[in-house]
């Protein structure tokens, strides 16, 4: 049987234990935090898993990569989950690495906020630069846990992921800062403000190694921003946006 560890107990990692417990997997959990049935603190338990989720922050995950070095073996599968792709593909590991990135999460953060079906219905990208050795099995378990699985460059994703998770980040904490000294807007405002700046309420610490780490493609997707606003107010509003809600309309999104 097939046995998975999780190292990094957050919002993602501890959604892919608990699912991945509630399918009756050997899944055992690492975390210097968390405590309970199946985790532990002890990275060196994971030498006996076939597969190993990284789920640590984007800012520790190079090291935490590392070390598996000396602890995993060569048939192993290890993926991460980081928002960011390019970066970890630095260098060719002796398991078999293949770096991923779930499409899914909350505007909170912690164990306590995971669940088990946090990615029913969500994209999982892939970017097996390294070779596809053990690439069946991880889209297997990607699949049980939900979600549909994206093959793609690490540079590719990179940039995609700015334009439709980094920079709406940033403008969603830009738009609340605008209003933030007004107190009649703030008072005024309503679903559609609260919808907006939503992901104002992100994990800080993953928002600044996004913000921190995909700067230059963060910067074009806003000069992106600022050009496609120049053209909905140039006269021209009434047919582009017909047309932007025609294609918003045909795309799929998760429940």
């Amino acid at each position: 049987m097939t046995k998975i560890g999780v190292l990094g107990l957050g919002l993602i990692g501890g959604s892919i234990f608990k699912k991945l417990r509630e399918l009756n997997y050997d899944v055992i959990g690492i975390s210097a935090s968390q405590k309970g049935e199946g985790i532990f603190g002890d990275i060196e338990r994971l030498s006996d898993c076939n597969l190993v989720f990284v789920c640590t922050a984007m800012n520790k995950c190079l090291e935490t990569l590392d070390r598996l070095e000396n602890i995993m073996p060569a048939n192993a599968v290890v993926t991460d989950v980081c928002s960011l792709k390019g970066f970890v593909c630095n260098k060719k590991r002796p398991y078999k690495f293949i770096p991923s990135h779930p499409m899914a999460g909350t505007e909170h953060k912690g164990f306590e906020n995971s669940f088990p079906e946090l990615f029913k219905g969500a994209k999982w990208v892939l970017t097996p630069v390294f070779g596809n050795e053990g690439l069946e099995l991880l889209q297997s378990i990607i699949e049980q846990l939900g979600a549909q699985t994206i093959i793609t460059t690490p540079e590719k994703h990179d940039e995609a992921a700015a334009l439709i998770s980094h920079m709406p980040l940033l403008v969603a904490q830009g738009l609340f800062m605008c209003a933030e000294d007004n107190p009649l807007a703030l008072e005024m405002a309503s679903s559609g403000f609260r919808d907006m700046t939503r992901l104002a309420l992100s994990n800080e610490e993953m928002a600044n190694d996004m913000f921190t780490m995909n700067s230059t493609n963060i910067e074009h997707a806003i000069l992106k921003l600022y050009k496609s606003l120049g053209e909905l107010t140039n006269g021209n509003y009434p047919q582009r946006v017909k047309e932007i809600k025609k294609k918003r309309a045909a795309m799929s999104f998760r429940a």
